[in-house]
């Protein structure tokens, strides 16, 4: 790595931790960062109430917010590095309409055939659940399409054919089912990174740490993949094998995160492109790590900006992270042309 590479990792990290420190600080009771610092250090809070605030849901949140946007950036990028096409993304192979199935399953399904279901089947480990099989199940079926067909280009057709097909079942349930589910769902389509237990959040460190396993063991093929198939297998390299490492490894991590936090738009197909445009480079053993960091900045300064000044409530995540990100990455796309890397 150059040094300027390394500088502009320490410079993105730095940002990062006050991003992450801002984010704490920032809602309807503003506390100061030495408040924080102090508290998080020595666990001396001046006030219970900022103690609970702060342990119970800011800092929670603001780890979903780094985890989902590290998941979503390296998803996103694997995907374009699978297909060689700028506008695929971590949701291109139908995953989050298979986790959207699931929960629309518990949701609506009761509730369409006049059988609606109590509260504690909405409870959240319930949702994450019926989201995770969901995903499973279309994650196991474009495998098996994967192991019959060979070219990338079909696998993606089909991909988007699932999350059609996914999408169909989900709004015939959706037109049938009552108003109460119907806006349950509706508000969970929406994507959300609070009110996560520790536990929850436990649990989406370790399915993003086993997704991104196969990321680390070969990062140094997907460079080979940029140039094609065959260039890659005179580089040594096992197209197919790595193949399944980038379907599994984006499985895992899209569908826990859909699972977790509901859908989450743009994160997963911009950041790859800023992180190309930033750091100035191709090479994945940078753009990994550089995805990550600028996916987790980038999530982060969404949920802050989505936190309305003085109130209890929330904008949906989705719609911010959409309302910020879209223009600036269409300017800078327009200014950069990208097919000369894929």
């Amino acid at each position: 790595m150059t040094r300027s590479t390394l500088w502009l990792f320490f410079g993105g990290i730095v940002i990062l931790l006050f991003g992450f420190l801002l984010n704490i600080s920032y809602g309807s009771i503003s506390i100061p960062f030495s408040e924080i610092i102090s508290g998080l250090i020595s666990n001396d809070w001046e006030k219970e109430s900022t103690r609970q605030i702060v342990l119970n849901f800011r800092f929670p949140k603001a780890l979903v917010a780094i985890l989902a946007g590290i998941g979503l950036s390296v998803s996103g990028l694997q995907m374009q590095t699978f297909f060689r096409n700028p506008l695929a993304g971590p949701y291109v192979l139908g995953i989050s309409s298979g986790a959207g199935l699931g929960v629309a399953f518990l949701m609506l399904l009761g509730s369409a055939f006049g059988m609606m279901s109590d509260g504690a089947v909405f409870s959240p480990w319930s949702i994450v659940i019926a989201g995770s099989l969901g995903g499973a199940l279309v994650l196991l079926l474009v495998s098996l399409v994967a192991w019959r067909v060979k070219d990338g280009m079909t696998l993606l057709i089909v991909g988007l054919m699932f999350g059609a097909g996914v999408s169909a079942i989900i709004s015939v349930l959706s037109y049938f089912a009552g108003a109460e589910a119907l806006k349950l769902f509706t508000i969970w389509g929406m994507g959300s990174l609070g009110g996560m237990s520790w536990a929850q959040v436990y649990a989406l460190s370790g399915m993003l740490a086993l997704g991104l396993i196969p990321v680390i063991t070969s990062v140094k093929a997907y460079n080979g993949m940029l140039l094609g198939e065959r260039y890659a297998q005179s580089m040594g390299i096992d197209p197919i094998r790595l193949r399944w490492l980038m379907i599994i490894s984006t499985g895992i991590l899209a569908g826990s995160i859909t699972a977790f936090c509901g859908p989450i738009a743009f994160v997963g197909i911009a950041v790859p492109h800023l992180a190309r445009i930033v750091w100035k480079t191709a090479d994945h053993k940078v753009l990994f790590v550089a995805s990550s960091i600028t996916g987790a900045l980038l999530l982060l300064l969404c949920d802050t900006v989505s936190q309305l000044p003085g109130m209890a409530e929330s904008l949906p995540i989705n719609a911010v992270t959409s309302l910020i990100g879209a223009p600036v990455v269409i300017g800078l796309v327009i200014r950069k042309n990208f097919s000369k890397e894929f």
